[in-house]
């Protein structure tokens, strides 16, 4: 768990590495993939490339895409909760490994992300239901390559190698997207090092870790731990950005905290339902 909670951590700084970037969002997004792809591919080598590792290609290319075209119609706010919250409930489903507990917290952690990232929202934009729908689809594809990944590794494929090809594979299919958007801005130099920042750091050492943690941990309370990353973003407005939290927004984050205690506190093999699905639970 230790190694998720890192990664979720890593994820949270990239909002603030990301404000020293003017430029198209979705050109930020694919330069990250690129170049986090391409470190991750370098620990791919050897790996055995299979349909299933392809497809969790496309859909970490897709998960970005989807969410900033969320964002563009719903304000981000809502596109952010919408995406980042309806991810552990699809990949509780998918992966069919969930509990009792589990359900509150990740009910109680994603109301928590939602009065954080609202409440700190003067206006959230136009709901619009195609933008709540991309938003949702982004959910559906992150919790799917998520999945993938964590069967791939259980099943005996290095985690190394298992994220070197899923972000390998999305640093090609981003690439012609980043050259369409205009990457002129990372030939300044602050923008080359948030780029390099948000490709190694934010994405490649993340999801490095992502992965060595869904070696002993379920893939369902990886991604309710995940939920760290919008607390994380919050604390770091506060400290470096000096921001400020309404009441809603401080409620939203101790409410967060407590239920990725709750969910990182071990339970008892008995209560964890596996409907069907054996040796889900990472080794």
């Amino acid at each position: 768990m230790k190694n998720v909670l890192a990664a979720a951590v890593l994820w949270g700084t990239a909002g603030t590495a990301g404000l020293l970037i003017t430029a198209d969002p979705v050109s930020v997004a694919a330069a990250r993939l690129v170049v986090g792809g391409l470190v991750l591919a370098l620990l791919a080598r050897g790996a055995r490339v299979t349909p299933a590792l392809l497809l969790g290609a496309v859909a970490v290319a897709a998960y970005q895409l989807c969410f900033f075209a969320a964002v563009s119609r719903t304000g981000v706010a809502i596109g952010t909760v919408v995406a980042i919250g309806s991810g552990p409930i699809f990949t509780g489903l998918l992966s069919r490994q969930f509990s009792a507990r589990w359900a509150a917290a990740t009910a109680a952690a994603i109301a928590g992300c939602a009065a954080l990232i609202v409440g700190g929202e003067a206006q959230a934009g136009d709901q619009v239901v195609e933008g709540v729908l991309l938003a949702l689809l982004g959910g559906l594809v992150y919790a799917f390559y998520a999945v993938t990944a964590a069967k791939a590794i259980n099943g005996g494929a290095p985690s190394d190698a298992v994220m070197g090809i899923m972000f390998g594979g999305a640093a090609v299919i981003m690439l012609p997207i980043l050259i369409a958007t205009g990457p002129g801005w990372l030939a300044e130099p602050r923008g080359l090092l948030a780029a390099l920042y948000l490709g190694v750091g934010a994405t490649a050492l993340a999801y490095f870790l992502y992965g060595r943690g869904l070696r002993t941990t379920p893939v369902a309370t990886a991604a309710t731990l995940a939920l760290a990353e919008p607390a994380v973003a919050a604390l770091l407005g506060l400290v470096v950005l000096h921001e400020t939290l309404t009441p809603v927004s401080l409620g939203g984050l101790v409410l967060l905290g407590v239920s990725l205690v709750a969910v990182a506190v071990p339970e008892r093999k008995s209560t964890i339902v596996e409907a069907g699905v054996d040796g889900q639970r990472a080794r």
